[in-house]
Parts: C-alpha cells; sequence; structure tokens
C-alpha cells in the first residue's frame, strides 16, 4: 500500500468542486482512498487521522492544494494523482468558458451588475474567505446563503447583526438547505408550492420536513435554513426569528413550523416570544427537547420529524390534528406488522442495530426514538456524551453513525453525494455476526447523487450474500419530482430486498421492533 501526496502552491478551488473531483477520483483503478483539501491546519489533523498521512503534507500552508492518495501500488498512486491534477485543470477550464458569455466577473459588485435584478448570493468558499466574501455580498444589498463552514462565531454574529440592519438574511455558515420562492438552493428537494412555512436550524431535517408534507399533497411556501449554530447563546437566533417574522407577515403562508435541536434557553425564550405574536398556527420540533406555549392555543408540539410534518399538513389542511393522527397509527401498524417476520428469522448471534447516516439530524432523531425501543445508542455525535463512540469506525451494540461529519468529508465528497465509504461499512457491518439490522438513509435532491441506485444497490447484494438472515431498513428523502424520482429509488432498494420505510422515524421504529421482539423471545440479549 503506498500512500503518495502533490501539493499545488497557491491553487483555491471551493469545496463543492472538491467533493465532485475526489468522488471521481476515488474511482480510479487501484485507490483505496484519497482526500482533495486546502492545507489549512484543521484539515492537516483531519487528514492525518484518517489514515492518509504523508510527510509532504507538512510542507504545505494554508493557501496551498494538497491532493493525497492511499493506493495498493506506486504505479496506481502516481496514475491517480495526475488524474487529479486534469481534473482539476479541466475544472477551472470549464468555469472560465461558462462564466456569463466567458466574461468573468471583477468582484461581487460587478456581478450584481451584469446579472441584473439578482438579490440571492449562495456562498461555497474556504471558511477563511466566506466572512469577507459574504459581507461584500451583504453591501451590495444580497441576501446570503453561506454553504461554507469552519467561520468563527465572532464573524457569524457580525455577519448576521448587519444583515439584520439593512433587513437581509444570512443563512448559514454550514446552510445546507433553504427554498427560497420555490427555489431549491444547496442539498434541498423539488417540492409542491404551498402555505407551510418553514425556519430551521436543521438541513437534512428541512429537507425530511419538506418532502414529506409535498409527498401527503401539501406544498411549502418558503423553507428557511439558519445555521444550526443560530440558535446558540452566541448568536441569539438572529436569522431564526427573522425568519419567524417574514413568515408571519406573508400573504402565502398559512400555517409556520419550526425545526431545531433544543435551542439555548435564553435562544427559546426569544424564540417563543417571537412565536406568541404570529395570529397563525406554528408548529413545531426540537428535536430531543420539548417547548411550551401557554397562551396559544394554535401552538403545537412534535416529537419527530414525521410528525411534524404530518401535524403541519392536516393543521393547514382540515384545522384540526385528527388525520394525522390516523396517519401515524397507520404507519406504526405497518411498523409492527413488518417487524415480525424480520425477526424471526435472525440468528442467535444477531443483537445489534448499525445505524449509518448521511444526515446528522437523522441520527438525533434515531437516538430519540430507538432509545424508547431498546435502550441507549453509540454513536459519533451522541446525545449523551458518555456513549461517544472512541472510534467512529468501530461501531459497538447498538450504533448510529453521522457520516457528514468533518472526520468522514474533509478532502472527499459528502456522503450525500458518495456512497463509496458508506457502502464499505455497510458491508463490514453485514459480515459481523452481531449485527441484526443496518439502519440507512438515502437521501435525495439536488446536490446529492444522481445515480443512488447504482451506487448503492450492488453493496446492497453483496451484503445479503454475506449475512442472509439481515435486515437492511431505509428511508428516502425525496419526491416524484426530484432529479432521481423518488418511486423509481424506492422500488428498486425493496426490489433488492431493502425494508423501505415512508420517513427517517418509522424507519427507526422498525429497525427497533425487529431488535425488540427479537428479545422478548428471548434471543440475543
Amino acid at each position: 500500500m503506498f500512500i503518495k501526496s502533490t501539493i499545488i502552491k497557491g491553487a483555491y478551488h471551493d469545496s463543492v468542486s472538491l467533493m465532485r473531483i475526489a468522488r471521481e477520483l476515488n474511482t480510479a483503478g487501484g485507490v483505496i482512498d484519497s482526500a482533495i483539501v486546502m492545507a489549512t491546519k484543521e484539515n492537516k489533523g483531519i487528514v492525518r487521522t484518517s489514515g492518509l498521512y504523508n510527510p509532504e503534507l507538512d510542507k504545505a500552508g494554508d493557501n496551498d492544494l494538497v491532493i493525497t492518495v492511499k493506493a495498493k501500488d506506486s504505479k496506481s498512486a502516481d496514475a491517480a494523482l495526475e488524474k487529479a491534477a486534469e481534473l482539476l485543470s479541466r475544472k477551472v477550464k470549464s468555469a472560465q468558458g461558462a462564466a456569463l458569455g466567458g466574461v468573468n466577473a471583477k468582484g461581487i459588485a460587478n456581478a450584481v451588475e451584469m446579472l441584473g435584478g439578482a438579490n440571492m448570493s449562495v456562498i461555497s468558499v474556504a471558511g477563511r474567505f466566506a466572512g469577507k466574501v459574504a459581507a461584500d455580498c451583504l453591501e451590495q444589498g444580497l441576501h446570503v446563503l453561506l454553504f461554507s463552514d469552519n467561520i468563527s462565531l465572532e464573524t457569524e454574529l457580525a455577519l448576521k447583526k448587519s444583515a439584520l440592519k439593512k433587513d437581509l438574511l444570512v443563512m448559514g455558515p454550514d446552510c445546507g438547505t433553504a427554498i427560497i420562492n420555490g427555489a431549491p438552493l444547496a442539498f434541498a428537494n423539488s417540492v409542491n408550492k404551498g402555505s407551510i412555512g418553514i425556519v430551521a436550524a436543521s438541513g437534512t431535517g428541512l429537507q425530511e420536513v419538506s418532502t414529506l408534507i409535498s409527498n401527503e399533497g401539501s406544498g411549502v411556501s418558503q423553507a428557511i435554513g439558519t445555521g444550526s449554530r443560530d440558535v446558540k447563546k452566541e448568536i441569539g437566533g438572529i436569522t431564526f426569528i427573522q425568519g419567524l417574522k417574514a413568515l408571519a407577515e406573508d400573504k402565502n403562508t398559512s400555517l409556520i413550523l419550526i425545526i431545531s435541536k433544543p435551542p439555548h434557553p435564553e435562544v427559546l425564550s426569544r424564540i417563543l416570544r417571537e412565536v406568541k405574536k404570529i395570529h397563525k398556527p406554528v408548529v413545531s420540533i426540537m428535536l430531543g427537547g420539548e417547548a411550551t406555549l401557554p397562551g396559544k392555543d394554535d401552538f403545537y408540539c412534535a416529537h419527530t420529524l414525521e410528525e411534524a410534518a404530518l401535524k403541519a399538513v392536516y393543521l393547514a389542511k382540515e384545522g384540526n390534528m385528527r388525520k394525522a393522527k390516523e396517519r401515524l397509527f397507520d404507519i406504526n401498524t405497518e411498523v409492527e406488522k413488518m417487524a415480525v417476520p424480520a425477526a424471526k428469522n435472525k440468528t442467535e448471534k444477531q443483537k445489534y442495530i448499525r445505524g449509518l447516516f448521511s444526515g446528522g439530524t437523522f441520527v438525533s432523531e434515531a437516538q430519540i426514538v430507538l432509545n424508547a425501543i431498546v435502550g441507549p445508542l453509540w454513536s459519533n455525535t451522541p446525545l449523551d456524551k458518555k456513549y461517544k463512540l472512541a472510534n467512529s469506525l468501530k461501531l459497538k451494540e447498538h450504533s448510529v453513525i453521522d457520516m457528514g461529519e468533518d472526520e468522514f468529508t474533509v478532502g472527499r465528497p459528502h456522503p450525500m453525494i458518495d456512497f463509496s465509504l458508506r457502502n464499505k461499512l455497510i458491508l463490514s457491518e453485514a459480515e459481523n455476526s452481531e449485527t441484526a439490522v443496518i439502519l440507512l438513509d438515502v437521501v435525495l435532491g439536488y446536490g446529492s447523487n444522481m445515480r443512488p441506485l447504482e451506487d448503492i444497490l450492488p453493496t446492497i447484494r453483496a451484503a445479503f450474500n454475506a449475512n442472509a438472515p439481515i435486515s437492511i431498513v431505509a428511508s428516502v428523502t425525496g419526491t416524484e419530482t426530484d432529479p432521481q424520482v423518488r418511486s423509481k429509488v424506492v422500488e428498486g432498494l425493496r426490489a433488492a430486498g431493502v425494508m423501505v420505510m415512508p420517513s427517517n422515524a418509522s424507519a427507526c421504529r422498525l429497525a427497533g421492533e425487529i431488535v425488540r421482539i427479537m428479545a422478548n423471545n428471548g434471543r440475543g440479549y
């Protein structure tokens, strides 16, 4: 096995481009793993822990690009490095040729002038540059979706205070999803237009809820992402409250749905004070917590993303939750029916659930749902810190991991784009005699993997070949109008033997019920 690196001095490429190039590089012959990163101190540290360290890495500075390849032999490593250089060169030439009729803008102001009428910017550059770019966009009167991460809290606060004065939104940093005036931004889905407005400090949570709403026959007016840190004490929920005010005044929004992990208590108080002023129904999902609002009769809490979506749909349609409760009852009944036969065919050794997720919010929801059924779960992002995995690649007992965390994504494509690393874990966990259920999310939409079945089905088949009694349970977050077409993906997974559920919450319940039934039958525990 050989690890080789190349340093390109003073070369900057945005993170999305690097993700796509890394995905292609990992398909090269003889390549075991690779990383393409800007050589910041943080990125170097993560590359080291990923098993891709090469002494050349120490020679690179913050403004340099590093390409590191782990390959089966020296020849394959050299060929992969050459391919990476070619792909980067091709990307630069393509970008230059495509820029507004072949003419590059000379800064933000010039770009705004050339486009004419633009009022929104999407920023995906290295964190150390992103704050300045965002500030320049605000100066030009542009709302900002800040996809970039690794931005300090001080910079985030300064940007959001500046935006507030200008009556502009800063969605982010690390804002993965938004739908503005029907336009999906970043990792987002094609959903029906409707009357439900969403404010979310969770990208995957926003995707799940918006697609469930659309699949239930309703639709979204606006979906405003805030970035997860917006609800921290240091930021104070600035964008979250701006979003609430905007939706409260929007004549096309009849109901508001808010999504977050539990905010800081002071921030939650501010949010609830604002909610109390709103003369529209509000549905709240605080994953792992709960908000109460005495004095507002049309304020409703939910415990899962699925429940929040169904409550929003049927409150908006019918003004009551009767149909939402009926839908949840039907889904739970189906879970129970599916769990019984799945539990019967397991071996004595099979005991545990192994959840391999591309969406971080799904990991939190999985822990909430499964804790009530099978007890605590180990994770790289545990709700209870005492269940923190020492090594995120070495799962034990019941475990769920977020493969979208930095430890997995620096220098490689996000798992919503590239399934290769998760595929390896699916197979290795299937080969583990103690694994009873593998739990997955498949997230569709713009920016995600455009050929999910082609990339995951060979691994699914290999997993069943290695461990025939295993159950593989999945949810598919997406819609019929997404580029990948949800029904085609669902049908393809089911044909391969995967148990596909309509939501992440119901998939988690199914996984938990399979293991609970096994335990009650005196098996495995």
